[in-house]
């Protein structure tokens, strides 16, 4: 399909011949007229010279201006025209940036060509137009720089969660994030904030799993002298200390209901009163928060408020378990290894091939937390200045042995109680005796796993007779 002469015009400026062309024939060949530009320079000239476009596609990093200040330049003449972001780079810094900057969209390369047409036919009808008479808004003061990245990633999953951080960061939105135990989410909450508007103010996180319910109420909203035995003076809450920034909340589905109610307010009316006080506090905080857990299934035990989940859940992220992205663990080892050598002031190990592929091939339950507790442990104690695989052999099993202590405390007895629930539902009797059958398999498994399959240093571990752990694997070969 040719363009006509009426065809809306779209410019592409990439330093990269091969990206203009093929850009720029997947568009022409959808109706549009294009012009191609290999740098910053000639398309700011060009603007001189002839009508603005409808659209513009600029890369990132090219020769002279770099994309992001043509983007600048941009939006200070013509602040209507709809500018695509393109870039191989995607991080939440570049991906934030564009969109700071006003971009319209952020296109991660490669791209498919399919996606960057749609992606031109969703940007004009609602942004094309006449740029006469607008002023460009003020710029959001800059996130102050980062030593280095906190997010790290190329797989398409990063990608993606990386342009979401980047246009969520400018919009005063909740947002609720979802992810397995380790995954980054307070990461990815620091990161939303880093990058906002509200990054001058405050970022406070609080683990509301981890405060016992009973004080959790006076650390959300803090409390007056006097409120209860034990409160001699006056105390700030997480909310007032979080006023004009940004209040993350991890482990939301374990919140009390009562509190649910309160923080309802708070989300709603942006005010509370403190434990035992009369004076009300009126805040300008953005909540994010964050669970493991299935919400809509707490809702529906009746855990969890259906208005509560609706007033956090605006917008949902979700982050990918690290062993459904394993081509990006080599990059994750190489900075924690980096950044365990600045902290223990020593030359930074390397990861020999062998290492590498020992790394890929673990199913990493404890996702980046785990391979950061590795790669610390390899950084500190394998002997060499190249970790072999034998290295990664010793730091991950000493990591799978500390794990459901350092990783999983306290997750068990939930997950047993979510089952009984579950099986209640069901109709299930009998659960005790069901619960104290899987238990005691579970155990031994561990334990024969952990000694060789020697049985008497495996009772001896677990604290039973020999003869009760045979007679235990007896029983659990007949019934299975």
């Amino acid at each position: 399909m040719s363009p006509s002469s009426t065809a809306p015009s779209i410019w592409v400026v990439d330093d990269d011949r091969s990206v203009r062309f093929v850009l720029s024939t997947a568009l022409r060949e959808a109706g549009y007229a294009v012009e191609g530009f290999d740098s910053a320079a000639a398309a700011l000239q060009a603007l001189d010279e002839r009508p603005v476009p409808v659209l513009l596609f600029t890369d990132v990093r090219m020769p002279g201006d770099d994309g992001l200040v043509l983007l600048e330049k941009l939006k200070a003449a013509h602040p209507q025209l709809p500018v695509i972001v393109m870039s191989a780079y995607t991080d939440v810094a570049s991906t934030a940036g564009a969109f700071r900057g006003g971009a319209h969209e952020f296109l991660s390369k490669p791209f498919d060509l399919d996606d960057a047409v749609e992606l031109a036919r969703r940007a004009l009808p609602a942004d094309a137009g006449s740029d006469a008479g607008d002023e460009p808004g003020p710029a959001p003061t800059p996130a102050p720089a980062s030593e280095t990245p906190q997010l790290i990633g190329d797989a398409p999953a990063m990608r993606a969660l990386f342009r979401a951080i980047g246009k969520l960061a400018q919009a005063p939105l909740s947002v609720l994030i979802n992810g397995e135990t380790g995954t980054g989410k307070e990461l990815v909450a620091n990161a939303l904030h880093r990058e906002s508007p509200r990054a001058h103010g405050p970022f406070v996180a609080l683990n509301t799993a981890a405060i016992p319910a009973e004080l959790l109420e006076s650390e959300l909203f803090g409390h007056e002298a006097g409120a209860f035995t034990g409160a001699q003076r006056r105390h700030i809450g997480r909310f007032e200390q979080a006023d004009g920034g940004t209040l993350f909340l991890d482990e939301i589905g374990d919140m009390p209901l009562p509190l649910q109610t309160r923080l309802l307010r708070v989300l709603a009316q942006g005010e509370f009163f403190r434990v035992g006080g009369r004076e009300l506090i009126h805040v300008d905080v953005r909540v994010i928060a964050a669970t493991h857990q299935d919400l809509e299934t707490l809702v529906a035990q009746g855990r969890f408020r259906a208005d509560l989940l609706h007033r956090l859940d605006m917008v949902r992220l979700q982050l990918p378990p690290l062993r459904e992205r394993l081509g990006d663990v080599p990059q994750l080892a190489e900075n924690f290894l980096a950044a365990a050598a600045r902290r223990l002031d020593m030359p930074p190990k390397r990861l020999s091939p062998a290492a590498l592929r020992a790394l890929g091939a673990h199913h990493w339950p404890g996702n980046v937390r785990e391979l950061q507790n590795v790669c610390w442990r390899l950084a500190a104690l394998a002997a060499a200045d190249v970790i072999d695989a034998h290295d990664v052999e010793q730091a991950l099993n000493r990591g799978q042995r500390a794990m459901p202590v350092a990783a999983e405390a306290g997750a068990w007895d939930r997950q047993l109680a979510q089952w009984a629930r579950q099986r209640l539902a069901e109709g299930a009797e009998g659960l005790h005796a069901e619960a104290r059958e899987r238990m005691d398999a579970a155990l031994l498994e561990a334990a024969l796993e952990f000694t060789h399959g020697r049985r008497a240093e495996a009772a001896t571990r677990l604290g039973l007779g020999r003869n009760t752990v045979t007679r235990k694997l007896g029983t659990g070969r007949r019934r299975g």
